[in-house]
């Protein structure tokens, strides 16, 4: 799950206060692949190269054991040596960069769950990653309420505001966002998914 951030540097100063590990800040560049009739979208599934201190290939797809709790998906990932030319075999077998998307990621361990701090060119964020179990406890841990939790991914959410914002661009980097003038915060709330049925 994630929730969205309206004060970073407070969470982040409880966040360092719980954790029990933390790895250095990334910066990410991340290339969406899909076919051009863009099936992989349409079946909501991701292929992504990413870049930060290593290059990584990554497919997910949804899980069938999803719901309104969790977000859950099935991820195939390896590690690949050259980003550049993972990206040319993705091209040659068919598949086109559609989109690229861009941030910054802290990373931290709280007992069994991964707690990533994302900053993306649109918002602060949190997402909090391990057994369903463990999820809901270590939100509370960290302050943050449970009904506010976000189960949607964060180019869904750029989606969004592209359209409600009229956005002229589709690549999510912090160049692209310098210019924005707006107020994302009540959009991107639309996202939480309220109260427990």
């Amino acid at each position: 799950v994630k929730f969205f951030l309206s004060d970073p540097d407070a969470f982040r100063r409880r966040l360092q206060a719980a954790a029990t590990v933390a790895e250095a800040e990334v910066f990410e560049t991340n290339y969406r692949f899909d076919a051009a009739d863009q099936r992989l979208m349409t079946d909501q599934c991701l292929l992504r190269l990413r870049r930060d201190r290593r290059n990584r290939l990554t497919f997910k797809k949804p899980h069938p054991a999803g719901g309104r709790q969790f977000k859950t998906h099935e991820e195939i990932e390896i590690e690949v040596s050259d980003f550049a030319t993972a990206a040319q075999l993705l091209e040659a077998v068919g598949f086109r960069r559609k989109q690229i998307y861009e941030k910054r990621r802290a990373t931290f361990t709280l007992n069994a769950v991964e707690i990533c701090l994302d900053h993306l060119p649109f918002g602060h964020f949190v997402e909090i990653e391990g057994p369903p179990e463990e999820v809901p406890g270590a939100a509370e841990t960290l302050g943050l309420a449970w009904p506010r939790r976000i189960l949607a991914n964060y180019l869904q959410i750029f989606a969004a505001l592209r359209e409600a914002l009229n956005l002229p661009f589709n690549d999510v980097t912090f160049d692209r966002f310098a210019a924005v003038q707006a107020d994302m915060a009540d959009l991107i709330r639309r996202f939480e998914v309220g109260p427990c049925e």
